[in-house]
């Protein structure tokens, strides 16, 4: 799958950390069931790699990196089985990393310089991180404006309430929440009604 494939299958993409391997799969499932495909597992954690290996096994989801700092991460990511990978920024060192592994890569830009920077080393599906810190919509939209051809994913402080109008603006194709699943959170039908409400953001866009 392309990285533009991947940034629509749904409207949300989970962001996740998770500390147990045996919360993996139940947590996979409960997001797939509720309409959200797409996971990001962070490396923020000594079992992440595990869980990427469990999720992967799942009938439908399609499961990613995150918080991926250099190519180190990238290649163990890739061995897990992630399918994309996610950075909070981006480093010449990794751009090069994900183009030589042919991983659909979502990096992180926080301003114009780091969006020039980007689009140099051929990169036009950018995460815009932290999105909230870093000025919101306003500062998304300025970027838009200047940067036709870009779309975002944007992520950081995103909320249930105020994705939809992130999801509004033309230039969003997704965007990353962490409210789906609480850190150690079991209570599977809950975090399934949560993407089930996620996930139908779509058809509110479409209307």
């Amino acid at each position: 799958m392309t990285i533009d494939e991947i940034m629509q299958l749904a409207p949300v993409i989970p962001v996740l950390v998770v500390d147990d391997v045996a919360h993996a799969r139940p947590l996979a499932q409960a997001l797939v069931a509720g309409g959200l495909r797409v996971l990001e597992v962070t490396l923020r954690t000594p079992a992440a790699l595990d869980v990427i290996a469990e999720m992967a096994q799942v009938p439908g989801a399609v499961v990613g990196a995150g918080t991926v700092l250099n190519p180190g991460d990238l290649a163990a990511a890739q061995a897990a089985g992630a399918r994309f990978i996610v950075a909070p920024g981006l480093t010449t060192p990794l751009g090069a990393a994900a183009h030589a592994a042919s991983l659909p890569f979502l990096p992180g830009i926080a301003n114009a310089g780091d969006v020039m920077r980007a689009l140099d080393m051929g990169f036009s599906r950018l995460k815009f991180f932290p999105a909230v810190p870093m000025g919101g919509l306003p500062v998304l939209r300025a970027l838009a404006a200047v940067f036709g051809s870009v779309r975002f994913c944007p992520t950081g402080g995103i909320t249930a309430a105020t994705a939809p109008e992130w999801l509004a603006e033309p230039a969003v194709a997704c965007v990353g929440g962490s409210w789906l699943a609480g850190r150690s959170e079991t209570d599977w039908a809950a975090i399934e009604a949560r993407a089930r409400a996620a996930a139908a953001i779509n058809s509110v866009r479409a209307a």
